[in-house]
């Protein structure tokens, strides 16, 4: 079940509304949902199946997001990285300061030595956000939409953390199709900040449909 950001995060909470979009982007979110998962439904089971094998550890990874007006809610992915990914990174920045700095300014690492190697395999063609399909048939995301971000990620929103809590976090959104990791924060909250503020359902066919490209390109993805 969600629950509350922190008090650190309440500030940015926006006013009690329906989310961007409202019945109608939610009811396509359901039936793309639905018609994407019968279709990869194989694809998902022989990608669980390879991330058991691969170490016997969890098939998926569950992370704790902040979504529409606040709530936390636990984000699914296929699990990427190694069962002691923990340790991994703090060793990791601990040895190395350019990594620190890299890690502290976009909360990611071009090198990550925590990936697995089929991890960055699925990672390089986003089907380790095959699950999140399961997140958006639970309402807590949307096809389209700002990606979802942790609570430690809100303070780069700013006066803008309103607007990207009046939205269910997206499986893709603007940010995905122009740049993703390649972008600076500043231009991703600013992505986000419009696709709230100018949304419309054909907006969200135009961000799926060059989503396509994008995934295939790998741009940006690491």
């Amino acid at each position: 079940m969600a629950t509350n950001i922190s008090k650190a995060v309440r500030p940015f909470e926006t006013d009690v509304r329906a989310p961007v979009g409202g019945v109608s982007k939610r009811c396509f979110d359901i039936l793309f949902a639905l018609f994407v998962l019968a279709l990869s439904a194989p694809v998902i089971l022989v990608l669980a199946a390879l991330v058991k094998l691969s170490d016997g550890g969890p098939v998926c990874f569950r992370h704790k997001r902040i979504g529409y007006s606040g709530e936390a809610f636990s984000c699914l992915k296929f699990r990427t990285m190694a069962v002691d990914a923990d340790r991994i990174l703090r060793e990791h920045l601990e040895k190395n300061p350019e990594a620190m700095r890299e890690w502290i300014e976009t909360r990611k690492l071009k090198k990550d030595p925590r990936i697995t190697p089929l991890g960055r395999v699925l990672r390089m063609s986003s089907l380790d956000e095959l699950p999140q399909l399961l997140n958006i048939l639970r309402g807590e995301m949307s096809i389209v939409g700002p990606r979802p971000v942790v609570s430690d990620e809100m303070g780069h929103y700013g006066a803008d953390a309103a607007a990207y809590l009046r939205a269910r976090p997206g499986l893709t959104g603007a940010w995905q199709v122009s740049g993703r990791s390649d972008v600076s924060y500043p231009f991703r909250v600013a992505l986000d900040r419009n696709y709230v503020e100018q949304w419309s359902m054909l907006n969200d066919l135009v961000i799926i449909a060059k989503t396509i490209p994008a995934v295939f390109l790998a741009k940006g993805s690491y």
